[in-house]
């Protein structure tokens, strides 16, 4: 007789329950007392910590007696919770940003006449500006992050020596590890005033500056994303190059290079992310002026980011104002959310080229 078989007929006869039984009694228990924390939170219950003690022990004792199971129950919640966290996320900043939205209309994202911006008063909220300013800061930033990064990762995967390699990528890793209030300090310290001293700008601050800052903190995003896509490529199809008789520039640059292209591309996305995302450096620098450039393509102006905009008005706003803010950021949230999802796209892609799938 084999053992399921044995523990059906002890389960029928004596009610005596099988292991997978009770996992799956103790995951419900489990279940339970984690929605039972939720709602005692969401509705403001002093007892709210008696069920979370009660799931936190099931958890324990869980991964005392059947390890395997409880990890991946854990694992299964975990990315519900982080699913669930994102939607709720998204519904709020939309729930929030409906005020303004109904109140300016479809001019929030086409207004660009005077006034754009006002508070007080005849209140107007226009997002135009603040989308321009966004759009020059992120190219900019990739004219410089996305050759420098690229060129980097080309470097430290196939040029450069392995005591160098040991060196250099580290401290390219490193770079992202510095704040991004310390980037901006320098660059309004130090950029700033050569370029006022030199260029003769009229105003403190301006986008060409805020692109370069955030171009060198886009780096070593770009740089690590684009050499794990060099560093995957397969070596066989490297040394079938070298067979030939090619030199290991060529090899780079006819083989290499096209092979990685997919994700040196998803690499590039995601600094273009980060540069759209970059808040406190682009606050620092900027002159807060809620205008377009004039003219439009001058990169020497000042005027607003999205995300410089909420960080230096959402302490003093209020009602549509703070709404209007709520909408500044579904820009972002939606940007930054088209540019991850073909940033995977591209690197699922690449994946399936280099395993021949297509």
């Amino acid at each position: 007789m084999s053992t399921s078989e044995l523990h059906q007929q002890l389960k029928d006869h004596f009610g005596v329950e099988s292991a997978d039984d009770r996992v799956v009694t103790l995951g419900a228990v489990g279940a339970v007392c984690l929605l039972g924390s939720a709602v005692a939170f969401l509705i403001g219950s002093p007892f709210t910590a008696l069920p979370l003690a009660g799931f936190l022990l099931t958890v324990a004792y869980g991964l005392y007696e059947y390890q395997a199971a409880t990890a991946k129950a854990l694992s299964f919640l975990a990315t519900v919770g982080t699913g669930a966290i994102l939607a709720l996320i998204t519904i709020y900043l939309i729930v929030e940003a409906l005020p303004a939205i109904r109140f300016t209309g479809v001019e929030m994202f086409t207004h660009a006449s005077e006034p754009m911006w006002r508070t007080r008063g005849e209140e107007m909220y226009s997002l135009v500006p603040m989308m321009w300013g966004t759009l020059v800061t992120t190219v900019l930033a990739m004219l410089i992050a996305g050759p420098l990064g690229v060129a980097g990762a080309l470097f430290i995967s196939e040029i450069a020596p392995d005591a160098v390699r040991e060196v250099v990528k580290p401290a390219v890793e490193t770079l992202a590890g510095i704040p991004s209030i310390v980037y901006g300090f320098i660059g309004f310290t130090i950029l700033n005033d050569y370029m006022m001293e030199n260029v003769d700008l009229s105003t403190s601050g301006s986008l060409v500056i805020v692109g370069m800052v955030v171009g060198l903190m886009s780096l070593p995003t770009v740089v690590s994303v684009a050499e794990d896509a060099i560093a995957s490529v397969p070596e066989s199809m490297k040394s079938g190059s070298l067979a030939l008789g090619t030199t290991d520039w060529q090899t780079t640059k006819s083989i290499t290079i096209p092979a990685a292209f997919s994700g040196v591309s998803a690499a590039v996305l995601l600094g273009v992310g980060r540069a759209v995302g970059e808040t406190m450096a682009a606050t620092v620098i900027l002159g807060h002026a809620q205008r377009l450039p004039d003219p439009l393509y001058d990169v020497f102006g000042n005027t607003e980011t999205l995300t410089s905009l909420i960080a230096s008005q959402y302490g003093v706003a209020s009602g549509t104002h703070m709404s209007a803010l709520f909408a500044a950021g579904v820009v972002l949230f939606v940007s930054v959310t088209v540019l991850s999802v073909a940033s995977q796209y591209i690197e699922r892609r690449m994946q399936s080229q280099l395993q021949g799938e297509s």
